[in-house]
């Protein structure tokens, strides 16, 4: 039988704690972070990712498409903080009809052909890859790695601890595994995902995009997706509390919409020769 001493315990849990003070971060709204992960490995992570799924052909050839979405993505780049406006971003379309999209660390962007059958405007898209971008920006990833990580840890200790006590080793594992999904990481997750709403919706005002366009893409995305999943078991925002939310800071972000406009922020970006762009 697996045991393991007071002293063994108590060494694992000194770890830890180090682990969680040496990893330790701020988001770009203030939030602290876990981050075990360094922003090299993310970007070695993510460009091997792109490459992987360019190798396997998941990358179509849609010329407009990716000038569209790459002028979008490009706006969008031109307001985020130094350490990725410098960056050299590449924008691929994915063969693939369900509507989706994903940046990540690395500077590469994934839109997935049916994104344009939900996002029908500029401004939609660049909720989108607005979104995503935040994503890379708040380092979401690399923190997701980091949460598992010590959740992995944190169910090894109580394992061994369980099984110093005479408990069942697989047992103890699978019930505290559980215990962490439901209570640790979905709950991060949906603050991940409203963070990226919060950031991805300022990002796209300050690039000139009308914020107020958030709410009809997300609103369209949910009536597609159909049926809903339980808030406290969903890894994004509960859908009702997502349009409120989205809708009241669109309102609070159209001076800065408005601003970035005056100060010559005017993205024409179009799958049409020619695009009109509304400036209200």
């Amino acid at each position: 039988m697996l045991r393991s001493t007071p002293k063994h315990l108590a060494w694992m849990a000194l770890v830890a704690a180090l682990l969680t003070l040496v990893g330790c971060a701020t988001s770009p709204t203030g939030r602290k972070q876990l981050m075990l992960v360094s922003n090299q490995k993310m970007s070695q992570l993510g460009v091997e990712a792109f490459s992987a799924m360019g190798k396997k052909g998941k990358f179509a050839q849609a010329p407009r498409e990716q000038a569209y979405a790459t002028c979008v993505a490009q706006s969008l780049i031109a307001v985020l903080p130094p350490r990725w406006r410098n960056q050299n971003w590449e924008v691929r379309i994915i063969d693939d009809d369900s509507a989706n999209a994903f940046a990540l660390p690395g500077g590469r962007i994934g839109v997935n052909r049916g994104m344009f059958k939900i996002a029908t405007s500029q401004d939609q898209l660049a909720t989108v890859l607005g979104h995503e971008l935040s994503h890379v920006v708040a380092r979401h990833g690399a923190e997701r790695m980091s949460d598992n990580m010590a959740v992995q840890g944190a169910v090894l200790a109580g394992t061994l601890y369980g099984a110093s006590r005479g408990n069942d080793a697989g047992r103890t594992m699978a019930a505290l595994g559980l215990g962490a999904e439901v209570g640790i990481l979905l709950p991060f997750s949906r603050t991940q995902e409203a963070e990226a709403d919060t950031l991805g919706q300022r990002y796209m005002a300050e690039a000139g995009f009308d914020p107020r366009a958030a709410v009809a893409l997300w609103q369209k995305m949910e009536n597609k997706s159909g049926g809903k999943m339980p808030a406290f078991l969903s890894t994004h925002p509960a859908p009702d509390n997502r349009a409120r939310t989205l809708a009241r800071k669109a309102q609070q972000l159209l001076p800065v919409y408005r601003k970035a406009r005056a100060n010559g922020h005017q993205p024409h970006c179009s799958l049409q020769p020619q695009s009109a762009s509304r400036d209200t």
